[in-house]
């Protein structure tokens, strides 16, 4: 959908994962082994992965200012029962929240979040406005107000649709 560049640090993981889905067409990369492997998501895990994807789409709607586009189960209740861990770099001391070693998607993407947080940038990985695509973007713009994933697909539109209610 975009051809905005890929969000910086553990973002693009999170930012990759909410646009598994293509909302107009209704794909879903999950359904595909390449899919699921990119992710290291087991077929058993696949439940849990979408219930995730979806909590993440709610909550980059809301950085953007949007209602969600239907019900989800609440972010931080899935990131709860993510097992994460101090990592403490031996050279500088410097310490930071690592996912567990088991590898799960859960863990890995509140490790992410967590990333994210601390680097101020998790406010700016946003969902689009547009009803029919919610893709996930990181917000480059100065003022942080960015409203679409692409102005020539997604914004090109919402202006014609209102421009031709103003003309009607």
């Amino acid at each position: 959908m975009s051809e905005r560049s890929a969000a910086p640090g553990a973002l693009a993981l999170v930012e990759s994962l909410v646009n598994t889905l293509d909302l107009e067409t209704g794909a879903d990369a999950l359904d595909t082994v390449e899919g699921r492997g990119r992710f290291g998501i087991a077929e058993d895990a696949m439940e849990e992965a979408r219930e995730l994807r979806e909590s993440l789409r709610v909550v980059l709607l809301a950085h953007a200012g949007h209602p969600p586009h239907r019900a989800a189960t609440p972010l931080g209740a899935l990131l709860s029962r993510a097992p994460l861990y101090v990592s403490v770099d031996e050279r500088d001391g410097s310490a930071a929240l690592a996912p567990a070693p088991d590898g799960r998607l859960l863990s890995r993407m509140a490790a992410a979040v967590a990333e994210a947080v601390a680097a101020g940038t998790w406010m700016r990985l946003k969902a689009c406005e547009a009803v029919t695509c919610h893709w996930a973007y990181y917000d480059r713009s100065p003022a942080g107000r960015g409203r679409w994933c692409s102005m020539q697909v997604c914004g090109a539109r919402a202006k014609m649709r209102r421009y031709r209610a103003k003309e009607g």
